[in-house]
């Protein structure tokens, strides 16, 4: 029997729709794209054009009510996460929301509690979840590889000292806005995943950038504590003249593993490659990371290139295995549980409370 189809609606049209949804739902043969949400249509920013063959709606309230949308996605700014998602919740649809889930934990737990009595199935867009890089270190600490962590380092560092170009709601004070949850809460969504909810917190929370009197928050340093000593170190940065950006920097008993460049498919997405297109979030030799070992014999040193895993993982994962999800209707099988993306929330605004008392936190 064939497989059945499932209609999906986007609601927004800005580079996280055209980048990183559209194309994954549109190669996934389960999933059509059925409609797109866009308010305000302009002529170089025109759904209609660019899909001529998918229904165009201009208000999230009339996609609603076509019964024949089975899942909606969320692609528009945080502040508007919650509503969209309760919205279409309460219409009976399937829900995924692009990260930051919403602006505050409350808010998540009632989206949770809403999709447990509606009966549909909630995720949240952590897509970095399969990054190749990420995927290669989760191999090193489950085979043992560098022993003990002690020290774990995880950036997301860019150079941009200008806010020119940048979008509205990336660069104005505004519920769910600032670095902390943009790239910060993939950043601690990875170190939750990897090592659970930390015992303590300490964030600095500030912008980098010269001369910006919006109260606009480009940059974060987080710090989670752990119980048995281990502290990771979380940095989203705009300020980094770099000719290569550090993106991991592992420490334990056993060894080490460093890595530069950060996991190639974004770009690719944004040049227009698509994830069944070969080569796909391959990365260049060259960016493979560099794994340090202790032979514990002697206390020989040996450093070596560490490959990243090929072929790798794709962002296509998160929509196949939701597909799974869609077919065993088990809220326990999306590919990213909410309760574990509004824990991420929980420990943005701890983060937050850190930066803004000056004190490290229980968490």
């Amino acid at each position: 029997m064939a497989a059945r189809t499932h209609n999906v609606a986007v609601i927004g049209y800005g580079l996280s729709a055209k980048v990183f949804h559209v194309p994954l739902i549109e190669a996934v043969p389960e999933l059509k794209l059925h409609s797109i949400v866009q308010r305000h249509p302009q002529p170089d920013n025109d759904a209609s054009k660019d899909h001529p063959n998918t229904k165009i709606y201009h208000a999230a309230e009339e996609m609603v009510q076509d019964g024949s949308v089975d899942i909606v996605v969320v692609t528009t700014p945080p502040p508007t996460h919650f509503d969209l998602a309760k919205l279409a919740l309460e219409n009976g649809k399937h829900v995924i929301v692009e990260k930051p889930f919403v602006p505050t934990w409350k808010e998540a737990n009632q989206l949770i509690g809403l999709a447990r009595e509606t009966n549909r199935l909630l995720t949240v867009y952590h897509n970095r979840r399969w990054d190749s890089d990420f995927l290669t270190l989760h191999h090193l600490l489950r085979t043992n590889t560098l022993g003990r962590i002690v020290e774990f380092a995880s950036h997301l560092d860019r150079h941009k000292p200008s806010l020119a170009g940048a979008k509205a709601w990336k660069s104005r004070p505004e519920p769910g806005g600032g670095a902390i949850y943009d790239l910060g809460t993939h950043l601690i969504d990875q170190c939750v995943l990897l090592f659970g909810v930390p015992k303590k917190i300490t964030a600095f929370l500030g912008s980098q950038r010269q001369g910006d009197q919006t109260g606009y928050e480009d940059s974060c340093t987080v710090l989670l504590h752990y119980g048995d000593g281990m502290l990771a170190t979380l940095k989203v940065a705009v300020i980094s003249p770099e000719t290569k950006q550090l993106r991991f920097w592992v420490r334990g008993e056993r060894g080490s593993w460093k890595k530069y460049y950060a996991d190639p498919q974004e770009a690719h997405l944004a040049e227009g490659k698509g994830p069944n297109d070969a080569g796909f979030g391959v990365e260049p030799a060259d960016w493979a990371g560099t794994l340090t070992t202790t032979d514990n014999d002697n206390g020989t040193l040996t450093s070596q290139p560490h490959p990243t895993l090929t072929p790798p993982p794709t962002y296509k994962s998160f929509y196949t295995q939701f597909v799974r999800a869609l077919s065993s209707a088990a809220q326990d099988d999306v590919p990213v549980e909410p309760i574990a993306a509004a824990a991420v929330i929980r420990l943005v605004e701890l983060a937050k409370k850190s930066s803004e008392e000056g004190r490290t936190v229980d968490v």
